[in-house]
């Protein structure tokens, strides 16, 4: 019985609608993230000064400090931005497909 349900969930083309869609989109936002990610820690290797620059004459904070914490911030942002869609377009997905299954 459940072989015979999980055929038809494999089978349905909203559950490879669903599949496809979360998977790119998994895959954007990693590759997003990625990039910012080992883009700082290049600058971090081979340009290190100018991270180290400072924000303002007689500051003692470095502009390297809030680009860092923006590259935090803007993983909580794509984080949300996963949740946000996860519960709304893939959610909606997949309780089509369960009542399909039904």
């Amino acid at each position: 019985m459940q072989e015979d349900a999980y055929a038809r969930i494999l089978a349905n083309p909203r559950f490879l609608e669903l599949t496809s869609k979360r998977s790119r989109f998994a895959w954007l936002l990693s590759a997003i993230m990625l990039v910012v990610f080992y883009g700082y820690v290049l600058v971090v290797a081979f340009r290190p000064d100018l991270l180290a620059t400072k924000l303002h004459d007689g500051a003692t904070l470095s502009v390297g400090v809030p680009i860092g914490a923006a590259i935090i911030v803007l993983a909580w942002l794509l984080t949300t931005l996963y949740v946000a869609r996860a519960n709304t377009e893939f959610e909606r997905l997949n309780q089509q497909i369960i009542e399909e299954l039904k």
